[in-house]
């Protein structure tokens, strides 16, 4: 084998490695922006999907072990009424980290919800988010989702800060 050959494969290795680190990377923004047209469209069944069959779900509102209380929230009372009332789950671009089969995806989202009076529009929360993933099989999924209103609160900081330092 020549040093040319060597290089060429070391390039094409590295190359290839770029691109599945690319591939991951639209892969978990996929799934993360799945969730807002999934929990506003009431597609419980879609929603829990994203997770693992053990995830988590953690919001200042409770936390949500496993698919059925996924299911479980998406199918309740309150959140029907913020869908037929109007809203919007709307997340930004993460920022998304892959080491191997596992990756950690930082956010903020916001709920958009429409007024009482219906002509217009509010931002109910913005709300910081960090998203741990697992692939198996060659698919994403969520195993836990951690999410804190950004409301002052230190821990709600810490979120986004554990998420690009």
């Amino acid at each position: 084998m020549t040093t040319t050959d060597t290089d060429t494969d070391t390039l094409v290795r590295r190359l290839a490695d770029r691109v599945g680190v690319l591939e991951d990377k639209l892969a978990i923004l996929e799934l993360m922006t799945a969730y807002g047209p999934a929990v506003d469209s009431g597609s419980a069944e879609a929603v829990a999907r994203l997770w693992t069959e053990d995830g988590i779900y953690d919001v200042d509102t409770g936390v949500m072990n496993g698919h059925a209380e996924i299911l479980a929230m998406v199918r309740s009372d309150a959140h029907r009424g913020w869908i037929d009332g109007g809203c919007g789950h709307v997340l930004e671009p993460g920022h998304i980290r892959v080491d191997g089969d596992r990756a950690v995806a930082t956010c903020k989202s916001q709920l958009i919800v429409r007024d009482d009076d219906g002509d217009g529009f509010r931002v109910l929360r913005v709300t910081a988010n960090r998203w741990e993933l697992a692939k198996a099989d060659g698919e994403w999924k969520v195993t836990r989702r951690t999410g804190r209103v950004l409301d002052g609160r230190p821990e709600a900081r810490a979120l986004l800060a554990a998420g690009v330092s």
